[in-house]
Formats: C-alpha cells, structure tokens, sequence
C-alpha cells in the first residue's frame, strides 16, 4: 500500500512540476516526520493517530507557505523545521516523565 501511495504521489508531483528529477522531493522526509511528531505520534514509542498525523501535515502545511511568502530562505526553512522537531519531542518527553508515576 505505501509503494502504491508513494508512486502517486510521485505521479503528482511530476505533474505539478512539468519535470521529473530523482533529487524532486529531497529534503520532504522531514516535513512529514515534521508533521506526524507534531500531531502527537512519539518518536521512541506506538502514541499517535492519523487524525493527529493530519492536524500535524495541516500546521506544517501552513509554515511552510507562510515561511515561502515571508521569503524565508530554503536552508533556513529546514533549520526552523529542525527546531520544532527538536521542541516538541522535548516537550512530549518532558510531559511522559512528569506524568508518569
């Protein structure tokens, strides 16, 4: 099923650009692992849902094209990405351990 979606998704983005390029979608691994830790999935344990991994693409969906319109550069895009990855997997390990007793 993921070889199947992932070949989709490449047709659209193929699509979407006129072009095909084996470097199109570099650097999309983080915006999805962006968005499924930002939806509440725990990236040392089974925690999360699909309803939270699409809230999750949603908000990264919403940076990213705030930051384009902003004319943030690409790099730095990556680096703000990177720090809220950083954040908020602190603040989920921060929440199990002050809750867990």
């Amino acid at each position: 099923m993921m070889g199947l979606l992932a070949g989709v998704a490449g047709i659209v983005l193929t699509g979407r650009l006129n072009s095909a390029n084996a470097l199109m979608a570099e650097g999309t691994e983080l915006q999805s692992i962006s968005a499924v830790v930002i939806g509440g999935a725990n990236l040392f344990g089974v925690q999360g849902g699909v309803f939270g991994s699409l809230i999750g693409a949603f908000i990264m969906g919403l940076l990213g094209n705030g930051l384009n319109l902003l004319n943030v550069s690409a790099f730095r895009q990556r680096v703000i990405m990177g720090l809220i990855i950083i954040i908020v997997v602190v603040f989920d390990q921060w929440r199990i351990r002050r809750f867990a007793i």
